[in-house]
């Protein structure tokens, strides 16, 4: 294939200009792609006709943009043909380190790079094709999730590994064939990133779509944690699509055990990712509970010890107004009229005394009310207790189940060969990992009963403190 490249100028290029001559390889204008049977053709232009190709009687046959797209469209097909038939006779989950399904992946990069326009930047001019991808959630809502996804994704610093991520994330939805017949219909949107003799804006991007719709019989599992994929360089591999068909030979019954117990592992992995991930969020949940509820009961103590000062301040000053009554009644009797201006200040101040009366009743109310609110909350952090224990309990299960599974495992490695006692390893580290989850969900479960406890306990203070008030 290094005759088919053309050949730089500068002994030792850069992994820019490598991959600047990856982009102009054969599907550019040099050379016809077209597909012969079931495997791929290569003539030079020079040596044959152009009139007789498959190609839209209104474009110029001499046209290199019109010759890149029909090339891109055939490499599209045999990429997209060779994927499914050879995951129909492997039967099993496509995994990222595929060779035909990274094949793919990168014709259809390339597809979606014809014809981008250049936007500039104060890093120079840039060409990505995340920003045509981002349309389809504005015209499909549920490509949001999608979106969502990929700029979660921490590895991820280049529009272009996003969009790479974005492929990969909608092919498992299978719903790569639906995205780009969507944006491919609105080329009002889509001349806005493209030149208008692109793929994505001629019959060629239509065809691709609908080829796409096949891909929807295939698995695919791809992990995309610790993969660089804002620095990979998408070279086709042509050698895929021309070598003999004796290739296709099946694989091996010992090979097709190893492969089935990498599948089970990569579940129970990916099973214990999340568990671990659900075990983290109760934690957290806990931990905040124990907060809230320690601030509750210093709230509680601080209001019982507000009530306690209320109820003798407002004994106090009903003795005193009571004292104040009986004096001003002694002193009218004694005195009569001729004390009137005392019994005027002592009845001013006997009616400043009943306001603080009731000033305080008015505080002890308010300090009743937030009582009962406490009250309220602790109901609440009851509750959600309970629902955190119910948690814990279906945690429990699938703890169990993964130990089933791991038991399976292990036996099943057992009678493989040589190969499949790394494989053994792993899954004595996933009971490791098993075992320590089952520690974090007892100590949570201890933690659970204390906070029980406690809950219990405020309960029955807060009684106390009604039966008091009562």
């Amino acid at each position: 294939m290094s005759d088919l490249t053309p050949q730089s100028e500068v002994p030792t290029p850069t992994t820019d200009k490598i991959t600047q001559a990856a982009r102009e390889t054969i599907y550019l204008c040099n050379f016809r792609v077209s597909v012969d049977g079931e495997w791929l053709c290569l003539r030079e232009l020079n040596d044959i006709s152009l009139t007789p190709d498959p190609e839209p009687a209104h474009e110029d046959p001499k046209d290199p943009i019109a010759i890149e797209r029909l090339n891109l469209m055939n490499m599209a097909k045999l990429s997209i043909k060779g994927l499914i038939e050879s995951a129909l006779n492997l039967g099993r989950t496509l995994d990222s380190d595929y060779a035909p399904l990274q094949q793919f992946f990168v014709v259809m990069e390339h597809c979606l790079k014809h014809g981008l326009k250049s936007k500039k930047t104060f890093l120079g001019q840039n060409k990505s094709f995340w920003g045509p991808l981002e349309l389809v959630e504005k015209l499909t809502p549920e490509a949001g999730e999608i979106t969502a996804s990929v700029k979660d994704l921490p590895g991820l610093k280049t529009p272009l590994g996003r969009g790479r991520a974005w492929l990969r994330l909608a092919l498992m939805q299978k719903k790569l064939s639906d995205y780009m017949k969507t944006i491919i219909n609105r080329k009002d949107l889509l001349g806005e990133f493209y030149e208008s003799n692109a793929l994505m804006m001629e019959e060629e991007g239509a065809v691709i779509a609908g080829l796409l719709v096949g891909l929807n019989v295939i698995d695919a599992n791809l992990c995309m944690k610790g993969e660089d994929l804002d620095s990979q360089v998408g070279v086709i591999d042509f050698s895929m699509y021309l070598k003999d068909g004796a290739h296709s030979s099946k694989s091996t019954e010992g090979d097709g055990q190893i492969t089935a117990i990498l599948d089970q592992k990569n579940y129970v992995e990916e099973l214990n990712r999340h568990l671990s991930a659900s075990v983290n969020n109760l934690q957290a949940k806990v931990d905040a509970l124990e907060k809230s509820n320690s601030k509750l009961s210093e709230e509680l103590a601080v209001a019982n010890n507000r009530i306690i000062t209320l109820q003798e301040e407002l004994e106090r000053v009903k003795e005193e107004s009571s004292y104040l009554v009986e004096s001003s009644r002694k002193a009218s009797r004694a005195e009569g009229t001729a004390n009137g201006q005392v019994l005027g200040e002592t009845r001013k101040q006997l009616k400043e005394e009943t306001q603080l009366r009731l000033d305080v009743e008015k505080e002890l109310e308010v300090q009743i009310g937030m009582k009962q609110e406490m009250e309220l909350s602790m109901k609440m952090l009851e509750k959600d207790i309970c629902e955190k224990h119910d948690a814990l309990v279906e945690l429990r299960q699938q703890l169990d189940d993964m130990r089933t599974i791991n038991h399976e495992l292990s036996v099943k490695s057992q009678s493989t060969e040589a190969g499949a006692k790394q494989k053994s390893d792993i899954i004595s580290r996933l009971d490791e990992k098993t075992n320590q989850m089952a520690n974090v969900i007892k100590q949570l479960e201890n933690s659970e009963k204390d906070m029980a406890k406690q809950a219990r306990n405020l309960s029955t203070t807060a009684g106390k403190l009604l039966q008091r008030q009562q």
